[in-house]
């Protein structure tokens, strides 16, 4: 009995932490020039790391890039970050990546993540909703990337293609099944 009243506490507590963070989502946001910059490094870093990179966000219609997205979790887990829609090497749109995640997880980390649009329809398809889930409103190929390895667009036919990199920290379980995209309003 006790050991199911502790069980529950903590799961409470989980639970009462990743509310909070959705509720408190946009009191913790980034100004636009903070975003800017990070997408900006994350871009570079990709092109020059990236065999390929240049080539790839080239062929792009647009990119959503999060130059940090925070996860934490154990049992319960929930990330967040913020992040620019490019077209054109120009700021459209700011967005926000909150996640939340229940199962076997334990850790934090921090990651930089790229969503590259590779179809019109799928980047006005994301432009239109109000709040797009990956999976859910548009499939999107994950590759997760380290340095010096390649990517290919002429064999990379996803509408929607998300790389992941620069992992600092440790986590068990990677995924952006239950990501939801929100547009910042400023």
């Amino acid at each position: 009995m006790i050991r199911k009243t502790i069980a529950t506490f903590v799961l409470a507590a989980w639970f009462l932490t990743i509310a909070g963070l959705f509720c408190i989502e946009n009191s913790i946001a980034a100004t636009a020039g903070e975003i800017d910059a990070g997408a900006d490094a994350a871009l570079e870093e990709f092109r020059q790391n990236i065999k390929g990179g240049p080539e790839f966000l080239q062929s792009a219609k647009g990119v959503l890039v999060f130059r940090r997205v925070y996860e934490a979790g154990l049992l319960i887990g929930g990330e967040y970050g913020e992040g620019a829609l490019r077209i054109d090497g120009k700021t459209v749109d700011y967005y926000n990546l909150v996640a939340g995640s229940f199962g076997f997880q334990i850790g934090a980390q921090a990651k930089t993540i790229i969503l590259v649009f590779m179809q019109e329809q799928a980047l006005t398809n994301f432009r239109a909703s109000r709040g797009w889930k990956a999976g859910l409103d548009g499939s999107v190929a994950l590759i997760t990337l380290g340095r010096g390895e390649i990517v290919d667009s002429t064999t990379i036919k996803d509408p929607i293609v998300a790389f992941v990199f620069d992992n600092k920290g440790l986590m068990f379980n990677i995924s952006l099944d239950v990501a939801k995209f929100t547009k910042i309003q400023r």
